[in-house]
């Protein structure tokens, strides 16, 4: 019999380092537990994807057996640091084999780092053959420190920050997306590689469009959405409504109120299910604001949010008054504190070209400035009150956006207003940025950005889109598009991953 190379157990096959999670303390009695009923689950499961989100909010993954997943459990399991490296066109954007100035040495000779499974995300994904369960995980240096490029930690140290005060964020999602059905055709490939997106999906809108909520058009989509509700409400989401919205085939899906954390994973398991359950039947979802495609409205993502505090269980956000118009003190701080913020951090709901076709003054009901108003879908922020439910929609978002970097930095600047107030000298109502680039200047200066992101992932992401739209520049100045024309680079670059 021939031996074996190297011990499954020894970490040289990919598969983390022996008690890596016990060596270094990185589970709560909570993950503790849910890795124990984890344990169990994997007896009814033959494969198991192990995912992380990369700084651009997709899901990259590796899929093992589940007998290696026992072992990758507690050991972790090694992942390349390629996701931390391109840009969104897999550019490469941050110099791996010199000084990637990030101050992450780790990156160079793009080294790997070992992601560990959270095992309260372990879930097994519902009508797969093989059977296949879903799990998140949190990025580490080989050292035990949380990645400084690891996206989910920067929401979770935001979520710390609130527990320490006794507060806990709560997050409702609203997420509008297009269904299309494909019309089969080349994979894309001709002429892609490194910076250089293929031809995004053939693809054919569903309905006309432009009759809101009309019950004819859901009915057109529904063979889709149906199963997809099914779906999702045996993935233990919790599913409000699925609804027709204006444009052709566009989706409007909405979810209860989560904890902050909670929701942002759920945005990502949502969005990347979504994708693969329709890919499989023969269409195409897309989290992209707006696609190329005749008549095509934008798309936004509204985050409903509000906190309660965790020794008295009230909204913070309830006025003692119940009557309509109205929002506490401190609602109001926190809300000052999303406009304060909202230049700076825009690039962090926006981060793509195409999202700020949408943050313009012809897009109606898409903010242009940062303002708020109680009841009204025009403004940045509307404010829904009367009761115990008041609560605050930032309309600012795409919905392609990374969950956790765009939570996290709404939640940080609500959370500066609520305890610091916001800045005396502040514009009453800034516009917002009208492009990646300008979002991106804003973005470069602000010191807030990096006392929530920390030194290297603020650069990075800087080094990241800054890539992105020197791409589109050249790109533009080659073929001098129209000023107001989605473009083709930008129906290649976001159509078909995002």
């Amino acid at each position: 019999m021939m031996s074996r190379p190297w011990s499954l157990h020894g970490g040289e096959s990919g598969v983390g380092r022996p008690s890596f999670v016990a060596e270094f303390g990185l589970w709560d009695d909570r993950q503790a537990a849910a890795a124990e009923q984890a344990e169990v689950q994997l007896d009814e499961v033959d494969l198991v994807r192990v995912v992380f989100c990369d700084p651009h909010g997709l899901a990259r993954s590796k899929t093992v057996p589940a007998d290696v997943f026992r072992t990758v459990l507690r050991n972790g399991m090694d992942f390349s640091a390629g996701p931390f490296l391109f840009d969104t066109g897999h550019a490469v954007a941050v110099d791996f084999l010199a000084d990637s100035g990030t101050g992450v040495d780790e990156l160079l000779g793009a080294g790997d780092f070992v992601l560990v499974p959270d095992p309260r995300t372990f879930q097994v994904l519902p009508g797969t053959e093989p059977r296949t369960a879903w799990v998140l995980g949190n990025e580490y240096l080989r050292d035990g420190t949380p990645h400084p490029l690891a996206s989910r930690n920067v929401l979770r140290r935001v979520c710390a920050e609130y527990t320490r005060r006794d507060l806990a964020p709560v997050i409702g999602l609203e997420v509008e997306w297009y269904l299309t059905r494909r019309l089969g055709g080349p994979p894309g490939n001709a002429g892609n590689g490194f910076g250089l997106q293929g031809a995004a999906p053939a693809v054919e809108a569903m309905n006309p469009g432009y009759q809101f909520n009309l019950d004819s058009y859901y009915d057109s989509v529904a063979g889709v959405t149906d199963p997809l509700a099914g779906m999702l409400m045996a993935l233990g989401l919790p599913l409000r409504t699925i609804e027709h919205e204006s444009g052709p085939g566009q989706i409007e899906t909405t979810f209860g109120p989560m904890l902050a954390l909670d929701a942002a994973d759920a945005m990502l398991l949502f969005r990347t299910q979504v994708k693969q359950m329709c890919r499989r039947r023969g269409f195409h979802a897309s989290f992209m604001t707006l696609p190329r495609l005749d008549g095509f409205d934008p798309s936004g993502w509204h985050l409903h949010q509000s906190v309660t505090s965790t020794k008295t269980n009230v909204n913070l956000f309830a006025a003692e008054d119940s009557a309509l118009d109205r929002i506490s003190p401190d609602g109001e701080a926190y809300v000052e504190g999303l406009l304060a913020h909202a230049r700076e951090f825009c690039l962090l709901s926006v981060p793509t070209v195409n999202g700020y076709r949408r943050l313009a003054p012809q897009v109606t009901l898409a903010p242009t400035s940062a303002d708020w108003r109680f009841e009204d879908r025009s403004a940045m922020v509307r404010v829904l009150s009367g009761d115990a439910s008041t609560h605050a929609e930032n309309r600012i978002g795409e919905p392609c956006a990374n969950p956790y970097l765009a939570m996290a930095s709404q939640l940080y600047a609500g959370l500066q207003g609520l305890t610091s107030g916001p800045p005396a000298n502040r514009d009453a109502h800034p516009a917002l940025p009208r492009s990646l680039r300008e979002a991106l200047d804003a973005f470069r200066e602000s010191s807030a950005a990096e006392a929530l992101l920390g030194t290297p992932l603020k650069t990075c992401l800087t080094k990241l889109k800054e890539s992105e739209a020197s791409r589109f520049d050249a790109w533009c100045a080659a073929h001098r598009p129209a000023a107001d024309e989605v473009t083709e680079w930008e129906h290649r670059e976001y159509f078909g991953d995002f």
